[in-house]
């Protein structure tokens, strides 16, 4: 490319009044923005003196004429996703019905730098001017974006600061065991007059149940089509029971009288995005804050059934031995096991000449043949159910020595070391509570800084978590055998009413009281009752 000069050069000026063309024919279509963060009674009054002084200042104007104004009342500025005032005004910019738009400050436009940005250009591509009052910003003029960039940035860190701050206030808070119900997503539970919690029978019934069925072994999609069977209505207000509801309220801990504070939090100011805390945050266990609709030995063996079904996996195809997934359906699918390579068994439809037949047979053998399990035996369902009654009724007949002995042992447990165990952990909770109630108020009254107790908040918490795992380890160890006990006296005393042997098979009863069947032979198989009882029981020829 060549450059010629040229020497006669004539410079026609510019006239300022093509700037302003859009005007010499129309007036100015002037629109305001305003917004308050909060409902509170002060900033309404700030939200409804913004728009009458809008009004009377675009009015006042001759050459402007009112285009709206648009103002969202209670709205944080750090997201435009819930700001529906202010995305109808960008909207009437998009259709060129706004040409210039009032805001008193960057904050009130937006509150996060990359939003403010994001519009004033898009605004600016539009050909519409936002002129911000504080700091007299006009988004048309050259320098605008600098200063627009600075103010908002202010606003920003403002607005994350403000955020801490409120994080601190609630973390004080759960510190002291201030717990917040939320009874619209809360099924059994109601206000009461106090203000505190109170327990609704008829739902609380609906609680019971499920918890009950649960513990016989039912799974959670079960229990859903038996509450949708039976017409029961959900928190909602709705008819449809799903799976994901009945195992959220069988881990929810407040259906014991706790409460664990800070399960969620919010990651930043900026998203509002909520997230479930692994452990990036600490977390706060009140306990017995209210009244508990559940007792917390059956919520312990809740968890630990929940615990025990999630360990199970699907069989793979791969494997030798390995434990098999949980089955709602028969008992005996987890309950049976091959004496040979400890693999569970299967049920299976056998047709041989147009008949079926039920058979139990090792998964391992199934899979692989007798590569790794040579001689494991397929057993009739019909007289291994009848031997596992026969041991049954055998175990019913002399249980007043069994529930001897394990009152016996569980006397034991409740009065040894584990005992003692649980009295110095408790001792050392409530130290560790004391400590830290007398921190937070030397932080309250301004004897020390936050930041000087850190770590030993930190050490605390870290403290009360072990020892609260600990505790709980006991005191399951102590409710399984008290639930065992209390297992066979219930079934102890339905014999003595009914004076009847048990005649049929059943599921829910096998759970309760069934350890592992283990196969040793064609003929023979061994069961292990919960609470250590043994019996070897033949299976009659099919």
């Amino acid at each position: 490319m060549n450059i010629v000069t040229a020497p006669n050069v004539k410079i026609i000026p510019a006239k300022p009044q093509a700037e302003k063309s859009h005007s010499q024919y129309r007036k100015l279509r002037v629109a305001a923005y305003c917004r308050v963060s909060t409902e509170q009674e002060q900033q309404q009054n700030s939200y409804r003196v913004q728009v009458e002084y809008y009004t009377d200042y675009i009015n006042s104007n001759k050459e402007w004429v009112m285009a709206g104004i648009f103002a969202d009342e209670g709205i944080s500025g750090t997201s435009t996703r819930k700001r529906t005032a202010f995305n109808r005004m960008i909207r009437m910019c998009q259709k060129k019905k706004i040409d210039l738009i009032l805001c008193k400050s960057a904050s009130r436009f937006a509150r996060n730098t990359v939003d403010c940005l994001e519009y004033v250009r898009m605004l600016r591509e539009l050909e519409v001017t936002v002129i911000f009052e504080k700091g007299n910003i006009n988004t048309m003029t050259m320098d605008s974006e600098f200063m627009l960039t600075l103010y908002s940035s202010f606003s920003q860190a403002e607005s994350e600061s403000i955020s801490k701050n409120i994080t601190l206030g609630v973390q004080m808070g759960f510190r002291e065991g201030k717990v917040r119900y939320r009874y619209e997503s809360w099924l059994g539970y109601r206000k009461g007059a106090d203000g505190k919690p109170e327990i609704i029978p008829e739902e609380a019934e609906i609680i019971r149940q499920i918890f009950r069925l649960f513990l016989d072994g039912e799974s959670t999609q079960h229990i859903a089509d038996v509450l949708n069977q039976q017409g029961t209505e959900t928190i909602s207000g709705g008819s449809e029971w799903r799976a994901d509801s009945v195992w959220r309220i069988l881990k929810n801990e407040k259906y014991a009288g706790d409460a664990l504070l800070q399960k969620t939090y919010t990651k930043d100011c900026i998203s509002h995005k909520t997230v479930r805390n692994h452990g990036e945050r600490p977390m706060f266990l009140v306990s017995d804050c209210h009244p508990a609709i559940i007792d917390k030995e059956m919520f312990n063996l809740v968890q630990q059934e929940l615990a025990r079904r999630s360990s199970k996996r699907k069989i793979s195809s791969k494997s030798k031995t390995e434990q098999g997934k949980y089955s709602s359906k028969y008992a005996l699918t987890e309950l049976m096991l091959c004496g040979e390579c400890g693999t569970p068994y299967r049920r299976v439809t056998w047709n041989v000449h147009g008949k079926k037949a039920i058979v139990w047979r090792c998964i391992n053998r199934l899979d692989h043949g007798n590569r790794y399990c040579k001689s494991s035996p397929t057993i009739h369902e019909e007289p291994l159910h009848r031997a596992i009654v026969r041991a049954i009724n055998e175990f019913y007949d002399c249980q007043n020595d069994i529930c001897g002995v394990i009152q016996q042992s569980t006397e034991i447990v409740l009065t040894g070391l584990e005992q003692t165990e649980i009295m110095a952990a408790e001792k050392r909770l409530t130290e560790i509570q004391k400590a830290r109630t007398d921190m937070i108020n030397l932080i309250v009254n301004g004897a020390v800084g936050e930041d000087s107790l850190d770590m030993e908040f930190e050490k605390l918490f870290r403290e009360e978590q072990t020892l609260n795992e600990k505790l709980n380890i006991l005191k399951v160890q102590a409710s399984a055998q008290t639930e065992i006990h209390n297992q066979i006296m219930i079934t102890q005393n339905q014999v003595e009413h009914t004076r009847l042997e048990l005649h049929n098979f059943d599921n829910v009863l096998a759970r309760k009281l069934l350890e592992c069947v283990r196969v040793l032979d064609k003929t023979h198989i061994q069961i292990i009752f919960k609470g250590g009882y043994e019996t070897d029981m033949e299976v009659e020829k099919k």
